[in-house]
């Protein structure tokens, strides 16, 4: 069986950040529940927002997800070897960094999950 890769934690100060900026954003219809052991944010069952480590990934529609990477952000891979994970991408430092340009990217992938049908 293949060896399971290591997760590092996430540092206190992100995840406070993470629950400050969902709480910030007052959105109703977002609920926090942790995925692996990181904080994420989900809106009727589909994932819009979480950490993995200290970085911090939004999901977002492909124009928006090419803005990310022209910014400096990568997409989204949370397996060694494995594909990226689709409309998912991690969000680049200088971004989460400042709390005005989180709260809109995070704005945007709110507003993107919102599109998506629910998951049962």
């Amino acid at each position: 069986m293949p060896e399971r890769p290591k997760f590092t934690k996430t540092s206190p100060e992100i995840v406070e950040r993470f629950g400050a900026a969902i709480e910030r954003l007052g959105a109703p219809d977002v609920t926090q529940r942790k995925m692996f052991g990181y904080q994420c944010a989900w809106i009727a069952g589909n994932m819009t927002t979480g950490l993995f480590g200290d970085e911090w990934w939004v999901r977002v529609s492909e124009p928006e997800r090419d803005r990310v990477l022209d910014l400096g952000g990568h997409p989204f891979a949370p397996m060694p070897g494995k594909s990226a994970m689709g409309r998912y991408v991690v969000l680049p430092e200088a971004v989460v960094s400042n709390s005005a340009d989180l709260d809109s990217w995070l704005a945007r992938a709110i507003e993107f999950t919102r599109t998506l049908p629910p998951k049962k």
